[in-house]
């Protein structure tokens, strides 16, 4: 069993950063594939960064890709979410999730969840 807790999200103006943090309290964390969730007002969840075990394959989405940036940290346990040049757009509850193997760009493939944490851009 993994538990999930985000950290760091807010309220920031159009063209600020924010980094969100996820701790997670399995000693096994180093073995999981990690992402990074959002889900805007009205909108379906949607994967916008995925990271591998090691930290050493990352992907993102093209809507956030080069402001947004996925790290770990396994000796912390923690995974990261680098946000810079925020956009109104990018406002959504953001959620961290964690799979067992490699990663994957399915929701349904993710066997635990934090519970989010709000991100809100203001133009």
């Amino acid at each position: 069993q993994v538990q999930l807790v985000e950290s760091g999200g807010g309220s920031v103006q159009a063209g600020g950063s924010l980094r969100l943090s996820c701790a997670a309290s399995a000693s096994t964390f180093s073995t999981y594939a990690m992402g990074w969730f959002r889900q805007p007002p009205g909108k379906e969840r949607e994967l916008v960064a995925n990271i591998n075990w090691s930290g050493a394959l990352t992907s993102q989405s093209d809507s956030v890709k080069g402001r947004f940036t996925i790290s770990r940290d396994n000796a912390k346990k923690t995974v990261f979410l680098q946000m810079n040049s925020l956009k109104p757009e990018d406002t959504a509850v953001y959620y961290c999730a964690a799979k067992s193997g490699g990663r994957s760009w399915s929701l349904q493939d993710y066997d635990y969840w934090g519970q989010g944490t709000q991100v809100t851009v203001s133009s």
